[in-house]
This record gives structure tokens, sequence and C-alpha cells, in this order.
């Protein structure tokens, strides 16, 4: 069984290893909503209990896979979380876009307003079919997805999207609410408007990045608000390496540069010297640090659950951390993990 952390200053308290259910969208290729069945009753039979989705995933597939599986038990033994942030509008037939191959014919669009936030609220709710949410997220809000146009939208989403989800929370219809995001730079921007429970921040701390380390998780930890850690492959650099002939390294959902190439190849070696598989010390990494209280990585299939389970109690002995400290692949100042 997982240890379990607390989220925040809530009574939510989640398994250090939790389930990414973006899979369960048809990303890049079709799922079979059995295989999705049988993933989740898998995570939960080896004690996970923290499950994530998202209306934009599969344009409320995952949703209502990830539903149709949690309905069977207790809404106690779960946490589960989803986000805000874009409404599902139908069209008229469904195509494969944004790399999910869905039958749902619905396309998303962004609305962080609150009358936009209570409504997607409300239709995930009816999607997933359970009487409850404990986390919302609002996602993917910020520069990197938005561009010139992140002022404005954050001024919505902050004016009106975080007083809509601020309600759901004192009116506990979710016990949590935070970002779902790929930059943790719009997470203190956003600390700065109100209280979060929590972010599920993607990638941005991890075997190859740790600058969010220097100003945004010391906040976090200042102003007790916990960190998802999600992403922690960096797109699959870190799962996959970079020494397998014929397959195409990627980091932050495209090809990587020789420079990342070439510092996960050296991190893959002291892997190889000590023993530790690089996919092990990716996912155990980030928990070292006091504001990370989960990881959750994509699982799309019971074998994958079972895999990343034995990889997260994987025995990582400290000289391994060290190698890469006196390698200067990791700062000495970053927390490490210690040895089971």
């Amino acid at each position: 069984m997982f240890k379990k952390r607390q989220i925040g200053n809530t009574n939510l308290m989640v398994t250090e290893l939790g389930f990414g259910a973006a899979t369960f969208g048809n990303l890049y290729r079709p799922m079979a909503d059995e295989a999705a069945q049988l993933s989740i009753k898998k995570a939960i039979d080896l004690g996970l209990n923290q499950f994530d989705t998202a209306p934009f995933y599969g344009f409320g597939l995952s949703e209502r896979r990830v539903g149709n599986a949690l309905r069977e038990y207790d809404s106690n033994d779960f946490v589960l979380s989803t986000k805000v942030g874009r409404i599902l509008e139908p069209c008229a037939k469904a195509e494969d876009k944004y790399g999910f191959c869905s039958p749902m014919p619905f396309e998303p669009k962004y609305d962080y307003s609150y009358d936009g936030i209570m409504r997607s609220f409300e239709h995930s709710i009816q999607r997933l079919g359970l009487s409850k949410i404990d986390i919302l997220y609002m996602h993917d809000i910020g520069r990197v997805t938005h561009g010139d146009d992140h002022e404005r939208l954050f001024k919505i989403a902050m004016e009106g999207g975080y007083k809509a989800m601020d309600e759901l929370r004192s009116q506990g219809l979710v016990s949590a609410i935070g970002l779902g995001v790929n930059e943790y730079e719009v997470c203190e921007q956003a600390m700065d408007h109100g209280y979060f429970d929590c972010f599920l921040l993607a990638g941005r701390y991890t075997l190859l990045e740790q600058k969010s380390i220097e100003s945004f998780l010391p906040r976090c930890l200042k102003e007790n608000s916990s960190i998802v850690l999600g992403g922690p492959y960096n797109s699959g650099i870190l799962a996959t390496g970079v020494k397998h002939e014929g397959v195409i390294p990627h980091y932050n959902y495209e090809p990587a540069s020789k420079d990342i190439i070439n510092t996960v190849a050296k991190i893959e070696s002291i892997c190889q010297e000590y023993n530790v598989p690089l996919a092990a010390a990716a996912l155990q990494f980030p928990l070292a640090h006091p504001s990370v209280v989960s990881v959750i990585p994509g699982l799309s299939s019971a074998n994958r659950v079972e895999t990343t389970v034995a990889q997260m109690q994987y025995d990582i002995p400290s000289d391994f951390w060290s190698a890469l400290q006196s390698s200067g692949l990791l700062s000495t100042d970053v927390p490490v993990p210690s040895a089971k």
C-alpha cells in the first residue's frame, strides 16, 4: 500500500502515486472501454486512490470512462479530480484532433468566466455520473498556452472563474481547488489573487527541470498549497531514455533537442551504473520535495499500472542520487529521496 499525503489544509489524503487518465480520451490511439475499466480496477487493487481526468481529454470520453469505472466503489475510497476552463460544444461529427482519436462529437472552447466554470462543473458531474468531485482544477491557463491573449483571459479567470471555484469550495461541492497547468509561473501569478489548495503541475519539477524550486515551491510550502506532479517523464524521454535505436525521444510534447538528449544520456549512464531504472528515478525524485504530495503519470492499461507501481516501489540507493549531484545533473540544493 502507498503512503498518503494531505492536500493543503483539506481533509483529502492522496496516495503518493496517482492515476492520470488523459489516455482514456484515446490520446494518440484508440483504447477499449474494457481496458479503461480494468486499469482502474488494477490501480485500486494495488492501493492507488487518486484519479485525474478532464473534459478536454477525448472531449468528454475520459470523464465518462473514469466515472463508469469508479461508480462501483465507495466514494470515500478514492479522490477524484477534473478540470474547468473549457466548454464542450456539439459539432457536426467527431474528428481526430488535438491528439485525441475520440468518437465524441464536441469542440472544446475556452471559457474561464464565472458562468463558464459553473457550467463546466455541472456538465462534468453529469458526464462522470458520480455524486462528487473532490478537486477542481482550472485547466491550461497561462502564457505558454494562450500567448498574447493571456492577460485578457487571466483577468477573466481570476475575477470570474476563481470566484466560481471558491464558491463551489465554500459550499462543499468540491473539497479543493487549484490550477492544472504546464507552467509554474502562472501558478505564482494566481496565488496573488486567492488561495489555491493545490496545483497539478505537469513536467516542471522533474529530473530534467527544477527551476520551480527557486521561488514557486517555497511559496507553496509557506502558503500550504500542495503540488500534484503530472508529466514526471517530461513527455516520455524520462521513461524511454535515449539509447534505443529507432525511437525519437520526446520532451515537452515535441522531439527533444540535442542538449536535452545529451543530459538524459548522462542520467541514463548513471542509472545503468547503479542498476536503477530511469523511469523509477523519474517517478520517485519529485516526492522528495515537501511541497509535492503525489506524482500522477498517465496510465493506459492494467499492465502499465503494475509496471509503474513496481517502479515507484523500486529501492534506489542513496549513492545514486549523490552521483547525480556530484556529476552536476542535480543541484546539491535539491532534496533527493532517502533509501527505502
